[in-house]
């Protein structure tokens, strides 16, 4: 991983942990695959964090420019997916 994930200096240093996390699961979305339930649980911490749309829209800008990996379409696919699929992106 040769690139930095977007966070805000102003976000504790639990909510700078938990929007990590979600970023490393659509990493993992992309590399092995994970459960659909794993990415709308750290979704929805996000959504807390950041529950601004066009703050979400910047942050998933940011890290699909640095790692080509989209939060977005990741998302939209778990939201799409039924319970308990796992959700592999290409």
């Amino acid at each position: 991983m040769e690139y930095q994930y977007p966070i805000d200096y102003t976000w504790s240093t639990d909510e700078i942990i938990d929007v990590v996390a979600f970023f490393e699961v659509i990493e993992l979305a992309y590399e092995k695959g994970v459960s659909r339930e794993t990415i709308m649980d750290r979704y929805r911490r996000l959504k807390e964090i950041v529950p601004s749309k066009s703050e979400e829209k910047k942050l998933f800008n940011e890290f699909e420019s640095e790692s080509g990996y989209s939060s977005y379409r990741t998302v939209k696919s778990a939201k799409e997916a039924n319970s308990g699929d796992k959700i592999k992106m290409k």
